[in-house]
């Protein structure tokens, strides 16, 4: 596990309070997961990105963070299926710009797969 400098281990704290508080504020969870995932705490990430899912699946940039961390840990079908979901909604709300993000980590992982 990745030592955090001080900055980043106050920034914890405080996102882990705010979402054990109720918050569903997408940024406090998004946050809290870039975070985890910072400090290689890979399955606390993959959780508060589930939860993040749970009750905003439309929040676009968790996608391609996720996918790129479970790409990281080599969890390629994992990756998979949060990228191809990530392009659906990104597809949906016609976020062109992240879409060409999550396409590219997309082939990627799908070289890593065997089905490009």
């Amino acid at each position: 596990m990745a030592e955090l400098d001080e900055k980043s281990a106050k920034r914890l704290k405080f996102l882990e309070k705010i979402t054990a508080d109720g918050s569903t504020d997408p940024l406090a969870w998004y946050g809290l997961a870039l975070e985890y995932s910072k400090a290689e705490r890979y399955d606390e990430a993959l959780q508060t990105f589930t939860t993040l899912r749970t009750f905003n699946a439309d929040y676009v940039p968790m996608y391609l963070m996720c996918g790129q961390m479970l790409s990281k840990c080599e969890r390629w079908s994992e990756a998979r299926d949060w990228l191809e979901a990530g392009v659906a909604v990104a597809t949906r709300k016609g976020e062109s710009h992240a879409l060409g993000e999550l396409r590219t980590a997309l082939q990627g992982v799908l070289f890593e797969l065997g089905e490009e």
